[in-house]
């Protein structure tokens, strides 16, 4: 089994920021890329930031320059530092984890959420 444990969502004014963590861990022989995805209400499922293995990264074009997506290898800790957050940015937050078992088979894993609310 694979855990991945989200935090650091919550409530914050325009302008402010929010810092998010995933943790994972369980039977996990090496992990490929790690990432955040989000979804507002309504909406499609969409990608914030990836980071792959090589460190590596990926942006959305709506929070280049506003966020940024960083890795411990040995903590399997993924973050996202998001700054001059807009309303605009309020969605739940899914971590996501691409990983070989130990029968090199590569799984996709999410997360269950986190919510990120951007309000006055």
């Amino acid at each position: 089994q694979v855990q991945l444990v989200e935090s650091g969502g919550g409530l914050v004014q325009p302008g402010g920021s929010l810092r998010l963590s995933c943790a994972a861990s369980g039977s996990i022989f090496s992990i490929h890329v790690m990432g955040w995805y989000r979804q507002a209400p309504g909406k499609q499922r969409e990608l914030v930031a990836t980071i792959a293995s090589g460190l590596s990264t990926n942006y959305a074009d709506s929070v280049k320059g506003r966020c940024t997506i960083s890795r411990d290898n040995a903590k399997n800790t993924v973050y996202l530092q998001m700054n001059s957050l807009k309303p605009e940015d309020t969605a739940v937050y899914y971590c996501l984890l691409t990983y070989s078992d130990s029968h090199r088979r590569r799984i996709n894993y999410w997360g269950q959420g986190t919510q990120v609310t951007v309000s006055s």
